[in-house]
């Protein structure tokens, strides 16, 4: 192939070879003993067509596999069936996700996978099968296992890791300051993104594993069952620990709004009582202005008790306001 591909040859349970020819792989298969993987990095069209036509893919399942933006989904066809899922990360600074599709074709001897960029950990995949020779007899089942239980294990992480976001956030929302209320709001709204992003990543993946353990597609045999069983059990947690957490953000965007209104209603209740405070002195004093005879007038004795009321009726306001919590 004209891309980076990368194979690897099991042979009565054992692996026998890798990085071999991508020619070579029908030769290989005519060995009933023996299991075949092939991953292909945004391989060319024309390429890639042939080796479908080589394997007898179906050209909707070839279409599907380098078309980005598919769906999780499992779609069966008569000698095969194609998958396509998505790896995913969390950026540990800006909580954002990072989404990496991957195509599965599945045949009785060969378990092919498309990338459609290299964000996919294709080291970490090949290491989780090496860590399991003994489940290897099962042949494509067993590479199949690796491959969703590396993939649903990425989105368990994932919510895990914007739990703790939000968990980081609740310490932010009766902080003072108004920057961290800003803080707050821009990460509530990333974290909210990040989490609609992946619950339509997680949540198709219910219908994919659980189509796979159907008895009538004959992929997975009667060993690796309860293994299957224990992914299906990660993607439900996952995706119920994803609905979850929705509503957890959206209760701290409601909060800091309504701690914003409640700092608001603060600020106004205090620029009020100054403004009364501040109103005595100036009710009095215009009063005193008028150019009519008043209590007082031209006399040291009516300058000193105005300014004896103001000083009382400025303290009564002060200590009246402070009392009610006002300042």
């Amino acid at each position: 192939m004209r891309d980076v591909a990368r194979t690897r040859l099991y042979r009565d349970g054992s692996l026998a070879e890798e990085d071999f020819p991508v020619r070579d792989i029908s030769r290989h298969l005519e060995d009933p003993s023996t299991t075949v993987w092939l991953d292909l990095y945004r391989p060319d069209r024309a390429e890639f067509t042939a080796v479908g036509e080589e394997l007898g893919l179906h050209e909707l399942a070839l279409e599907d596999a380098l078309h980005e933006g598919q769906r999780a989904k499992l779609d069966t066809y008569r000698t095969h069936h194609f998958l396509s899922v998505y790896a995913v990360a969390v950026d540990p600074d800006s909580a954002g996700l990072t989404m990496s599709e991957l195509a599965v074709i599945l045949t009785p001897q060969a378990l092919i996978t498309v990338r459609k960029d290299a964000a996919f950990a294709l080291d970490d995949l090949v290491a989780r099968w090496d860590r399991t020779p003994a489940h290897a007899a099962h042949g494509v089942a067993f590479l199949l296992h690796g491959l969703l239980d590396h993939v649903v294990d990425g989105h368990f992480a994932a919510v895990r890791r914007l739990d703790e976001r939000i968990e980081e956030l609740d310490a932010l929302l009766f902080a003072e300051g108004g920057r961290q209320m800003q803080t707050v709001q821009r990460q509530s709204y990333a974290l909210r993104k990040s989490l609609v992003r992946l619950r339509r990543v997680v949540l198709p993946m219910r219908e994919v594993v659980n189509a796979l353990m159907r008895p009538d597609l004959d992929v997975v045999d009667g060993p690796l069952l309860p293994y299957y069983r224990d992914v299906y059990d990660h993607v439900l947690r996952a995706g119920e620990w994803t609905e979850s957490l929705r509503d957890l953000v959206a209760s701290v965007m409601e909060t800091n709004l309504s701690v914003q209104a409640n700092r608001m209603n603060l600020i106004m209740k205090k620029v009020t009582s100054w403004a009364a405070i501040i109103a005595v002195p100036t009710a009095i004093t215009g009063f005193y202005g008028q150019n009519l005879p008043y209590p007082g007038f031209a006399h040291q004795s009516g300058f000193i008790v105005s300014s004896a009321v103001i000083v009382v009726a400025s303290l009564t306001l002060y200590f009246a306001f402070k009392h009610g919590d006002w300042l």
